[in-house]
């Protein structure tokens, strides 16, 4: 089996070290071996692109346009192949992982056209016969540090802006999945990426995150994983003055009011709690219910979940596939313990058998609980979740913000005036009005409050408040 090596100054480097990915449907189905990057390794990546960063930071709009339309066009092409892959390292059934790498596509197409809407300002000064010209420049050399949920898709919303406002990259993918970022990388590189330009360094985040987080030679930090690297990254951060974004955990409420549509409730609360095996930070992992529908809408739900397919990510027949590793399936059922424990009543829950070995877990719903529990409160990050019973929408939009996240939140109701309210008081980045909290567009801001995030919105227009560096220049054009 060959290495896939890391991407460093236009040349691909292998390692004494490899890692291997093994996908989480059959333990049998190696992916490959994937060179780990040394701390050399990552100084020399970080040199580069800082060796290369005045040339590419004055590349013309075109050229970088057409560096972003080319590598969208190539994944598109690609996108069965690519999506076979994200399905076999991730575990996303294929219908969700060829979404996922289309959806990363659109991010490149997308920042292929911002490359030309950058923009700036000219502004009277208050003084007489002076100007005051405002613009925005590239950032430097932006270290991007990329979780195992979404192995392309935040990959590329976070390469794809850096490159379309002339930065250099240097990227670790998450240690778990690098095969996809592998890919995405070759591509960038085969589309015409000058040397430098981007650089992938695979490995554990204690070797290569470490240095992108302590090295002089990285402007700026992108993080997204858990709660605990990402306060420990915006410390060290704080420290050197980098600037800093980070994409952290949730623990994201669905209301269900007594006037929602049942079925749409239903769909709405499954799609975004246990789609993508629940392993999404803007998973629904607490349902909120008024007590005149509370018994209707758990029957609806456990009915649904009773005739969900578990299975391999690649089976047709599969609606979720399996949880990424033996880890996490570990504190997944850790969690359902905890549950149980403090009183909740689990349907569902229990290990799966399929025909190849895997780590297959039936989803669960966890009934009977109040906010207070410890399955109400902690991110779990797998295909759980818990409902509690509330009387009315104040206690419910009560409830939805008792919590130190605030990533996304959702509301199913035909009125109105809860819809309107919900959006204005929940305290959360993003809202969703009768569909599920997970899934959202390329093309608007992606993040959240409190807990959750820190520093500007990622995708979107808004990407550029955090790529980009804004300059204000003072002219006094009678002097010239």
């Amino acid at each position: 089996m060959g290495q896939f090596a890391n991407y460093i100054d236009g040349q691909w480097i292998e390692s004494d070290k490899v890692s291997r990915n093994v996908s989480p449907s059959n333990l049998d189905d190696v992916i490959g071996e994937f060179a780990q990057a040394t701390a050399e390794h990552t100084h020399h990546a970080i040199a580069a692109a800082r060796a290369e960063f005045p040339k590419w930071s004055q590349s013309t709009p075109q050229q970088r346009f057409d560096l972003l339309d080319r590598v969208g066009t190539v994944i598109l092409e690609r996108k069965a192949e690519l999506g076979k892959l994200l399905a076999r390292e991730e575990g996303k059934t294929l219908p969700e992982a060829i979404g996922e790498v289309g959806r990363a596509a659109q991010i490149f197409k997308f920042f292929a056209g911002e490359t030309l809407r950058v923009g700036g300002e000219i502004v009277p000064s208050v003084r007489p016969g002076m100007t005051v010209e405002i613009t925005r420049e590239p950032l430097g050399v932006i270290g991007l540090v990329t979780p195992w949920n979404f192995p392309i898709a935040i990959p590329a919303w976070k390469i794809a802006p850096a490159l379309a406002y002339g930065n250099c990259v240097v990227i670790k993918p998450a240690d778990l999945v690098p095969a996809s970022t592998w890919e995405l990388v070759r591509i960038i590189a085969e589309a015409g990426a000058p040397a430098g330009v981007i650089n992938l360094v695979m490995g554990r985040g204690s070797v290569v995150g470490e240095v992108l987080v302590e090295s002089a030679g990285i402007d700026a930090i992108s993080f997204t994983g858990s709660v605990s690297t990402g306060r420990a990254i915006g410390a060290k951060c704080v420290q050197s003055g980098k600037k800093f974004q980070l994409e952290m955990g949730g623990k994201n409420p669905m209301v269900v009011l007594d006037d929602a549509d049942l079925d749409v409730a239903v769909e709405a609360c499954v799609n975004g709690s246990f789609y993508s095996t629940g392993q999404r930070c803007t998973a629904s992992s607490r349902l909120i219910v008024t007590e005149g529908i509370h018994d209707r809408f758990v029957e609806a739900v456990k009915a649904r979940l009773a005739k969900t397919r578990v299975g391999d990510a690649l089976d047709d027949a599969t609606q979720i596939g399996p949880v990424v590793d033996e880890r996490q399936l570990e504190q997944d059922e850790r969690y359902i313990a905890i549950a149980r424990e403090e009183g909740g009543t689990v349907f569902g829950g229990e290990r799966v058998t399929r025909d190849t070995r895997g780590f297959f877990l039936a989803p669960a719903l966890v009934t009977g609980t109040t906010p207070s529990m410890r399955i109400n409160r902690e991110e779990v990050f797998g295909p759980v979740a818990s409902v509690i019973k509330v009387k009315d929408y104040d206690e419910a939009l009560a409830v939805a913000n008792d919590t130190e996240f605030g990533l996304s939140a959702g509301i199913c109701t035909t009125s109105l005036k809860y819809a309107n309210h919900f959006k204005r008081n929940v305290q959360a980045g993003m809202v969703m009005i009768n569909t599920a909290t997970a899934g959202v567009d390329y093309h608007v801001p992606f993040g959240g409050r409190k807990g959750s995030s820190y520093g500007p919105r990622e995708q979107g227009s808004y990407a550029r408040e955090f790529y980009t560096t804004v300059k204000t220049a003072y002219v006094n054009p009678g002097a010239l």
